[in-house]
Order: structure tokens, then C-alpha cells, then sequence
């Protein structure tokens, strides 16, 4: 375990973008408590906002409330259970919102210790000493066609398959999330987001976006949606920056 002590900084954004006509995301965190988290919903009608909307919410209560003592991977996948489980009941109970999902990305603080949550194909990223890596797995048709080489990655941006995702929640009784773990360092920059930003913008264009340490995460959330809204903005845009600060 790493005796490094890690205080976090945060800021975050979203943006209805320039094609939509509502914001199907949604997000929420608490420094405090150690929890970020963006969701990119789906559905007709207003089903999109309300999977991701109870998505943030449910995961939110779930981890903010947990014991401190508790393995922090096992209450994520309480906490993504739950939130799986509230979405899928409420579909059922109103068929205007069968069908809706929607992904979930989140990061787990504790000190040094840095758990990365994943359904869907909304993203986390850290930027460590000026590089960026993409720190999860987008479950889209078109990722999963690229890691087993039967798609390049220029291929993959210009599918029409490229919306599909072959992971969601609320869509199923049961979803498995990927849970990664990593060791922040002081200085580490931490980037939650919906495929708003990650299709408008490649990663040297945000890795370039977030490389201005002088400059307030707010400011840098804003830089970022901005660039995504020129670069077209055809989807609604979400980020939140987590800074590990030494």
C-alpha cells in the first residue's frame, strides 16, 4: 500500500452540444467522499436523461454512504447493481421508457489508491507528466472489433456500427462492469467523459487541451467542451478533471 498522501481537486461540465435538443448526460461528485462519476444515457423521448440521471444518483448514495472498512471494489459493484436494477424496474413499470440504458464511468479515491469503474463507452483518461492514456474500455461493437484486429482504428471512426455499445445499464437484469486499478501519483490529472467529447476530439487534441497546469480545471473543463463543440458538437459533451494533488 502506497504511504504516498493524495488530496484531490475537482471540476466538471456538460454541455448540451450543438445537434441535440436535451443533455442525456449527467454526472456527479463528492471530493469529500472520493466519488466521480458521468453518465451518457439512452432511450427515446426523455428515457436517456432518466437512466443517467438515476445512474449518477444510485451510485452516488450507494458509495458516499459505504463503510469506510468495506472493499471498495465490492461496493462498486453493489453500487452498480443497484443502479442497474433501479433503471430496468422503472422500464418495466412505464413502456414509454422501455429500452433505456446508460454507460457509466467513475473514479474511487482513497489516498494513493485509484479504482476506475466502466459500462459503456464513456471514458477515463489520465494525463501523467504531459502524456495521455486512455485508462478504460470502451464495450462498443467497433472497440471490440479493433482489440481482437479485425477493424483499424480509422476504420472504427468511420463505421456506422461506431454507436453501437454491447454493454449498458438498465437494458438487461444483469450488467458486469470492468474495475481497474491504479496508483495516483502527485500531479496526476484524471478526465471523466461521454462520447460527446471522445469522438469529437482526438487523444493528442485533448491531451493538448488539458496540458496548461496554469490554468484552473474549470477553465480546462470549459477548453474542452468548447474544442468538442467546434469540432462539431454532434452529441451532448461531459467532463469532469480530478487533479491528485501532492
Amino acid at each position: 500500500m502506497s504511504t504516498v498522501t493524495v488530496r484531490y481537486a475537482a471540476a466538471a461540465l456538460t454541455d448540451r452540444g450543438r445537434k441535440r435538443p436535451s443533455n442525456e448526460d449527467a454526472f456527479g461528485y463528492s471530493v469529500e467522499d472520493g466519488v466521480y462519476v458521468v453518465c451518457d444515457g439512452m432511450g427515446g423521448a426523455a428515457a436517456g436523461e432518466i437512466a443517467s440521471s438515476i445512474a449518477v444518483d444510485e451510485f452516488l448514495r450507494l458509495l458516499c454512504a459505504r463503510d469506510r472498512a468495506a472493499d471498495l471494489a465490492a461496493v462498486a459493484h453493489q453500487a452498480v447493481d443497484a443502479a442497474n436494477h433501479a433503471i430496468y424496474s422503472r422500464s418495466l413499470r412505464n413502456p414509454k421508457l422501455s429500452g433505456m440504458g446508460t454507460t457509466l464511468v467513475a473514479v474511487l479515491v482513497e489516498d494513493a489508491r485509484v479504482s476506475i469503474v466502466n459500462v459503456g463507452d464513456s471514458r477515463c483518461y489520465r494525463l501523467r507528466a504531459g502524456r495521455l492514456e486512455q485508462l478504460t474500455l470502451d464495450h462498443s461493437l467497433v472497440d471490440e472489433q479493433v482489440r481482437i484486429g479485425r477493424m483499424s482504428r480509422a476504420e472504427a471512426r468511420r463505421s456506422p456500427l461506431r454507436n453501437v455499445i454491447t454493454r449498458a445499464l438498465g437494458t438487461q437484469t444483469q450488467v458486469t462492469p470492468d474495475l481497474f486499478q491504479h496508483q495516483a501519483e502527485p500531479g496526476d490529472l484524471f478526465l471523466l467523459c461521454s462520447d460527446g467529447l471522445s469522438r469529437e476530439l482526438s487523444d493528442k487534441q485533448i491531451e493538448q487541451n488539458l496540458a496548461a497546469p496554469d490554468l484552473p480545471l474549470a477553465d480546462r473543463c470549459t477548453k474542452l467542451i468548447e474544442a468538442a463543440k467546434k469540432a462539431g458538437g454532434h452529441d451532448n459533451i461531459t467532463a469532469i478533471l480530478v487533479h491528485a494533488v501532492g
